[in-house]
C-alpha cells in the first residue's frame, strides 16, 4: 500500500514513476551479472527502496547503495513507514565507489 501510494503522489506531481522496475547488475566490464528489482524508479535516476519495519538494520542499509554500484545509478532513498516516525535514508554514488 505504501508504494502504491507514494507512487501515486509522485505521478501527481507529475514525475515518472516506474513500479517494481527490473534493473540489470552490471560489472565494471560491462558484463551483466543478473537483475535486481527496484521498488521504484523515478525520473530515470533514482532508486526508491521501501521498508515497513520498526527499525532500519544493517542489511537494509547496505542493501541500497549495492543497487546503486551495480546499476551506475546515482542517487537512491531509502524509505522505512514501519518506524514510530518516517525514515528516509539518502544516498549518492560518489566517483569514488
Amino acid at each position: 500500500m505504501n508504494e502504491n501510494g507514494l507512487a501515486h503522489r509522485l505521478r501527481k506531481a507529475e514525475l515518472k514513476v516506474e513500479q517494481q522496475y527490473p534493473l540489470q547488475v552490471v560489472d565494471e566490464d560491462g558484463t551483466i551479472l543478473g537483475d535486481f528489482i527496484a521498488d521504484l524508479y523515478v525520473e530515470n535516476c533514482l532508486i526508491v527502496e521501501l521498508k515497513a519495519c520498526k527499525t532500519i538494520i544493517g542489511d537494509h542499509t547496505a542493501q541500497l547503495p549495492s543497487y546503486l554500484r551495480a546499476s551506475r545509478i546515482e542517487h537512491g532513498l531509502l524509505i522505512n513507514f514501519g518506524a514510530p516516525r518516517l525514515e528516509v535514508k539518502k544516498y549518492i554514488l560518489s566517483s569514488r565507489d
